[in-house]
């Protein structure tokens, strides 16, 4: 996979990442679903891959849960999700904020169990290419 380049939405912070994704997990549990504001949140994972903050890195903060592993890194400025390697020396990257394709297919649906419910409908949801009027 070449290399991946991202940012967050005000454009204060941009990074790329140098190396392979192993994984890209779908998660649905509840607190993935607050940090998001959604129904799941969509990250990718490396062990081998490196994180290179390309701008913006004095703008990169993070919240850990207290007396869990879940933590979420974001820009100060905006509020977007951004990168972050965790103690193990795990990347985690949100999908959302790559700026380049991702090729890689999603590997799983993590958490099911805590699933939203009103994510069960979602094949007879009608689907508009912008806002509708």
């Amino acid at each position: 996979m070449p290399d991946q380049f991202g940012s967050c939405l005000c454009g204060a912070v941009c990074f790329e990442v140098k190396g392979d994704f192993e994984s890209f997990y779908l998660c649905h549990c509840r607190h993935c679903q607050k940090d998001t504001g959604s129904a799941h949140a969509a990250n990718l994972f490396s062990h081998s891959a490196t994180l290179v903050w390309k701008s913006g890195a004095d703008a990169v903060t993070s919240f850990t849960l207290p007396d869990t592993r879940h933590t979420k890194s974001f820009c100060k400025l905006c509020g977007s999700a951004l990168p972050i390697i965790e103690s193990e020396g795990l990347l985690v990257v949100p999908a959302g904020c790559l700026d380049t394709e991702v090729s890689l297919a999603p590997t799983a649906h993590i958490f099911a169990s805590s699933k939203a419910l009103w994510e069960a409908e979602m094949d007879d949801v009608p689907e508009f290419d912008l806002l509708p009027k």
